[in-house]
């Protein structure tokens, strides 16, 4: 079942992306007078097809799912044979090249506006995310920087942070640009009260390798898991007999520090029908009391229970965002994300980061599936990931590609020619040699991360 969630997904998502991509090109190329003689999603033979509009354009699907096309009428093309008087003026290549950069640009356009759109259409729905609060490991790089388990990251170099993500983001364009980070965090004092302070995060001792791995792993530093706070408290039970109350934080048992939910249920469980002593806070007030929790049969093993919730909401916050200010910072996370792969991408050209980065078709569909599974949300926000980087990739100078023709284009425009046929040939067939042995290695990293 999961396979075929995971290949309905990876479809889904290449569908759509190639979709819009090509409707980008064919809607400016309509626009500029071009005749489209067939829109197909997908490559190779053509499995279904069927012709519409004034033109009769050929709308078609073909058997390959991993990209598509947009055929204009192209004296170049080698059925093109003799174009009719009528339709030289629509010819491709009689287009102004100002007109031929508008079309070619489109595809990955269409990819970058699609990204902006669904990242605002999310930010306006709200998109809940885990918070930015931090669990740290003993001897750790983040330990030493002066962060601790618990601590709530609340800004870094003044910009307001919400969630986990958002912070993650951060550390990982600091990591790559070797900066050094101001937090400001949230974290209990000695008085267990909330204080905020300052650290200084230098990611220049983050070497390039280390990107290839979990970033914050490698620093010791991971989401913390939710709180000790109490939920729901169920009556008659333990909890409720000895006075807790919903809203209160657990911080220590029997003198143990609780730092998180996990704790407290560990602690509790492997002492059933033992007298503790609860020290937690109701708002401002750090308090006591003793409670023995009830055991309850697990299997062969006896753990305790005191019928207490955990209350998960304190550990995730709704990222909401007004119409204007949500497609804002759609486009703000669209044109970072591109900046950001356009970064690993250069240091992947300079040897300062591996090639194992390089992803193919096996793990998008692999990530695919996973998002669809865990909600839409998740599965949006990675259909937006991708269409940024499909975006990016087709607009890299590769013959074969958008942004190679893209180059040809800009080279008229300065020179006033056109780049000679011969080394376009030339051009064309180095390009699909670049990209046969990038899917190469794309292919091969995804065999590895699935095998190993």
């Amino acid at each position: 079942m999961e396979l075929l969630q995971t290949i309905a997904a990876f479809v889904i998502v290449i569908g759509v992306l190639v979709t819009i991509h090509e409707f980008g090109h064919y809607l400016v190329a309509r626009w500029c007078g071009v005749k489209v003689l067939r829109f197909s999603v997908g490559l190779g033979k053509i499995i279904w097809s069927r012709r519409l509009g004034p033109d009769q354009t050929e709308w078609a699907i073909s058997a390959i799912p991993l990209g598509g096309y947009v055929k204009m009428l192209d004296a170049r093309a080698d059925d093109a044979g003799d174009i009719p008087e009528a339709d030289l003026a629509r010819e491709f290549t009689r287009q102004p090249v100002l007109r031929r950069i508008a079309i070619v640009s489109a595809g990955p356009l269409a990819n970058f506006l699609l990204a902006i759109v669904i990242f605002a259409g999310l930010y306006v729905y709200g998109v809940p995310e885990p918070l930015s609060r931090v669990e740290i490991k003993p001897q750790s790089y983040a330990e030493q920087a002066g962060l601790r388990t618990g601590d709530l990251v609340v800004s870094v170099d003044n910009e307001p942070i919400q969630s986990w993500s958002e912070f993650r983001w951060y550390l990982l364009r600091g990591a790559m640009n070797g900066e050094r980070l101001k937090l400001t965090v949230q974290g209990l004092n000695a008085g267990y009260r909330p204080e905020l302070r300052e650290v200084s995060l230098d990611l220049s001792a983050i070497s390039p390798e280390e990107l290839d791995k979990h970033l914050a792993d490698k620093m010791g530093l991971e989401m913390a898991r939710p709180p000790a706070i109490l939920g729901e408290i169920t009556p008659g039970g333990p909890a409720d007999k000895a006075g807790l109350k919903a809203g209160d934080q657990i911080i220590q048992i029997d003198g143990v520090p609780i730092v998180d939910a996990m704790t407290m249920i560990e602690t509790l469980q492997s002492a059933p029908g033992k007298l503790l002593a609860i020290d937690f806070l109701r708002g401002d007030q750090r308090l006591s009391l003793q409670v023995t929790p009830q055991s309850d049969q697990v299997g062969e093993k006896s753990v305790g229970r005191i019928f207490a919730q955990v209350d998960l909401t304190k550990a995730s916050v709704i990222v909401k965002s007004g119409p204007l200010e949500a497609v804002a910072r759609g486009a703000r996370k669209t044109w970072e994300t591109s900046a950001m792969t356009l970064t690993m991408l250069g240091k992947m050209l300079t040897g300062e980061v591996s090639l194992r980065n390089i992803t193919g078709p096996l793990t998008i569909a692999d990530y695919a599936g996973q998002t669809a599974r865990v909600g839409l949300i998740s599965f949006l926000s990675f259909m937006a990931f991708i269409s940024i980087s499909l975006g990016v990739m087709n607009l890299l100078p590769i013959p074969v590609l958008d942004g190679g023709h893209l180059l040809y284009y800009s080279l008229e425009l300065f020179s006033g020619r056109q780049v000679p046929e011969r080394i376009g040939e030339i051009a064309q067939r180095a390009g699909l040699g670049i990209l046969m042995t990038l899917m190469a290695v794309a292919l091969f990293n995804d065999i590895v991360r699935l095998v190993w």
